[in-house]
């Protein structure tokens, strides 16, 4: 799963301009009483300036404001459903010259402090600083978002219009120098450090160290180049995400011959015949066709597993490797050059290299690593000891695989005898559980495994019985209860929506938990979180009956994986807006509780509460529940193997001189170098993954350019803390419920407000292991490569 976790608070940066001019004081707070009604003097108030400023009916605890632009609405949930693309450019300068002007206020009072030889407060200096950023983060990631699920032509265009001056502003507030001064000035004053909280304490170590990583130590021209460095970076990532998206949906095959999707398995046909109707062959079913393979995760999984048609295969698998790239083989209306994203990636790492040096540092991997749990060398020591355990192991089973199938395999083959080999092995496959895993079942499972772990509960709610509005009817909303109290809100947008949603799985916050932004007469603004995944949505026949979407046990996964990104955002216990919930996790640490909740899913327990069949209600009998738990390290070796191809690749592109430097290669050559170490099976010679690998390049992918290891580096957390669990006895309910609770009281709880290997050396009373890990994996024995 192509899995995110959003949230993290910290772009920040230059002088704010309005139609390419600097904005004076005057012209700002004309535009603030053009589209909210602030009067001059409440805006040139500065940092008295608030949301208690609006006029009551549109204070967050009312969440019913009808302000005719929502981006300037500050209703705990957003309007999704209102916001046009007319609305961003609007909305958006509005929101940042309102933080424009507290930031002047808070840099003056902060300079008149320190001239006066005084420390400024803690609490006025965080909560200057979060007042700013929520001011316009929060709309500013609601745009993000629906241009990431509700992409059209015109959101893109505002979106890029106004991209820039939040990146300019993002940067004036990292390079702040006031602002900077005034937490060293804290850190300084032993008396009043020593009485800061640990967590307040936190927040000040990661303003310091996002500040020093923004610049703050330039001047003059390099100052002035690293903001422009910044401004056409985020201006590449979008390029990025939306090259992967137009060249996904440019690839449509319609299939009218039954040879030609023999093997495909009725839901399958069924999720293919839905497209064709809604490319135009309103008869077309699953029995008589026609049917439209696509590139989204369900169909192409579906071509690729069970399709006895080799050259679909083949035609399939060429389309996705070489998507964005000039070795397309299906490239959009506008031709492979208006998607090429291969000379992309070569600007995004020229920027990031030149951004490193101006900061003092060797490489972007050592930029990335400074806010994070490992060094380099650490990272780089994990992921070559996980190979040689695991290299062998993948030759072997690939060699298996070539002598069931009687041949030589080529890639669109693998996936096809794999599965095969599956079903002869264990008399089993995916297709067999689909009856039993309806989305509305799995849902009922995880929030029953929820409530057993952590004593919350959660309740689908119509989002107008809350004041909320969804970007799409499929959307779900849940309220998570402790007791008959709230504590959190969960937005679910569980199927794939072809041409106009984001491939893959991630989790992004919609609202944190805060001191700051409490409603009035409440002590805490609740957090909320959107769960985002790509799995087949119900079909819908010809004669007007529903299939409900029926789930894989990896769709399965992924969304119990979403869930507990989420869950670390919701169930926070901190109130410092600024490290709540995911805020202030260390990148390599943040996916520890998602793929420790996969734990949770794999166990029989789980299975049995959530499998019940869709048209019948019978459970799913216990030998099949045997069989998913027997096939659970089914080419483990492979598919580790596989992840470490990814992180390696990503760190040596991101530690070695880029490309079009003085002997650098270029990055296809970096990509041959390490497949040589990671591939059993070496890449097609037209291969072009790098060009859709979303997670490196696209915007809204946080930490993980030079930080894909995380996910390997997360996983030995995951699978030491499952282990408590194990070592307690997954039986043992009272046992399972203590140590949830505990786990809830840490990991979950303290979110970024110390760090992770603080956190989680006060859940499991040590150091991590990574036995587990191979256990887990079966690769304790595993001989070196």
């Amino acid at each position: 799963a192509d899995t995110r976790a959003g949230g993290r608070r910290g772009r920040r940066g230059p002088p704010l301009h309005h139609h390419g001019a600097m904005m004076s004081a005057a012209a700002i707070c004309r535009l603030l009483r053009r589209t909210t009604g602030i009067t001059a003097a409440t805006a040139m108030a500065g940092a008295a300036f608030s949301f208690a400023a609006l006029p009551a009916q549109v204070r967050p605890a009312s969440c019913r404001a009808e302000l005719a632009n929502p981006l300037l609405d500050p209703c705990y949930f957003p309007r999704f459903a209102d916001i046009q693309p007319d609305h961003v450019t609007e909305g958006m300068e509005a929101r940042l010259a309102e933080a424009s002007l507290k930031l002047e206020e808070l840099e003056r009072r902060v300079e008149a402090m320190l001239a006066a030889k005084n420390t400024p407060g803690y609490q006025f200096l965080a909560d200057s600083l979060e007042e700013i950023t929520e001011s316009y983060e929060g709309p500013w990631s609601t745009v993000c978002h629906l241009k990431q699920v509700k992409d059209t032509p015109e959101l893109r265009a505002a979106h890029a219009a106004i991209e820039p001056k939040i990146v300019e502003f993002e940067t004036r507030v990292g390079q702040s120098a006031a602002v900077y001064r005034g937490w060293k000035a804290i850190k300084a004053d032993e008396a009043v450090w020593s009485q800061l909280a640990p967590e307040q304490r936190r927040v000040a170590d990661l303003e310091v160290l996002r500040a020093e990583l923004k610049g703050i130590g330039l001047a003059g021209d390099d100052k002035e180049r690293f903001g422009e460095i910044e401004t056409e970076l985020a201006s590449l990532s979008t390029s990025f995400s939306n090259h992967v998206l137009d060249a996904t949906k440019a690839f449509a095959r319609k299939l009218t011959r039954p040879d030609q999707v023999r093997g495909l398995p009725k839901s399958a046909l069924q999720m293919m015949a839905a497209a064709a109707r809604a490319r135009g062959d309103a008869q077309a079913s699953a029995e008589e066709g026609p049917w439209v393979v696509t590139l989204d995760a369900p169909s192409l999984i579906a071509v690729l597993r069970y399709a006895d048609d080799a050259d679909l295969r083949e035609a399939v698998y060429r389309a996705y490797v070489t998507r964005a790239s000039a070795a397309s083989t299906s490239p959009p209306a506008g031709g492979k050059e208006a998607v090429d994203n291969e000379p992309v990636i070569n600007r995004i790492l020229a920027l990031r290299a030149e951004r490193a040096k101006l900061l003092g540092y060797p490489s972007h991997a050592h930029v990335s690593l400074a806010e994070k749990m490992a060094s380099l060398e650490g990272a780089k020591g994990l992921l070559e000891d996980l190979r040689t355990k695991c290299f062998d192991r993948a030759a072997a089973e690939h060699a298996e695989l070539e002598k069931f199938a009687g041949r030589t395999l080529r890639h669109w083959d693998v996936a096809y005898y794999a599965e095969k080999l599956k079903e002869e092995r264990y008399a089993f496959d995916d297709e067999m559980v689909r009856p039993y895993l309806s989305l509305d079942a799995v849902f009922d499972g995880l929030w029953r495994q929820v409530e057993t772990l952590f004593g919350v509960t959660a309740h689908a709610v119509e989002p107008a019985a809350v004041g909320a509005q969804v970007w799409d009817p499929e959307v779900r909303l849940f309220e998570l209860r402790r007791g008959e109290e709230p504590v959190a809100y969960c937005f679910v947008d569980p199927y794939a929506r072809s041409g106009e949603k984001r491939g893959g799985a991630w989790m992004s916050e919609v609202r944190s938990r805060s001191r700051l932004c409490a409603p009035p007469g409440q002590a805490v603004r609740l957090p909320a979180a959107q769960i985002v995944c790509n799995q087949g949505p119900p079909v819908r026949h010809p004669d007007g009956t529903v299939t409900p979407s029926l789930m894989t046990i990896g769709e399965v996964r992924t969304l119990f994986h979403e869930c507990g990104h989420a869950l670390q955002h919701m169930l926070t216990r901190v109130d410092e807006g600024h490290v709540s919930g995911i805020r202030g996790v260390e990148w390599d640490a943040v996916e520890q509780p998602s793929q420790w909740m996969e734990y949770w899913m794999e166990q029989p327990a789980t299975i049995k509460r959530m499998a019940k069949h869709h048209e019948t209600g019978e459970p799913m009998p216990e030998d099949l529940i045997k069989k998913i738990r027997a096939a659970k390290n089914y080419r483990a070796a492979s598919d580790t193997l596989r992840q470490l191809k990814f992180a390696l690749t990503d760190l040596a592109l991101h530690e070695q001189p880029p490309p079009g430097a003085s002997g650098a290669p270029t990055i296809w050559e970096t990509d041959r170098a390490v497949s040589k170490r990671t591939s059993v099976l070496p890449p097609l010679s037209e291969d072009r993954f790098l060009c859709a690998f979303s997670h490196l390049f696209a915007s809204g992918t946080g930490g993980y350019s030079a930080g894909y290891y995380s996910y390997k580096w997360a996983e030995v957390l995951s699978a030491d803390g499952f282990a408590v669990f194990e070592e307690a006895g997954l039986e043992n309910e009272a046992e399972v419920k203590r140590l949830g609770r505990r786990y809830a009281e840490t990991v979950l709880g303290m979110g970024g407000s110390r760090p992770a290997a603080e956190i989680f050396k006060l859940f499991r009373g040590r150091e991590p292991s990574v036995d587990a890990l191979l256990r887990h994996n079966d690769l304790v024995t595993s001989a070196a490569a």
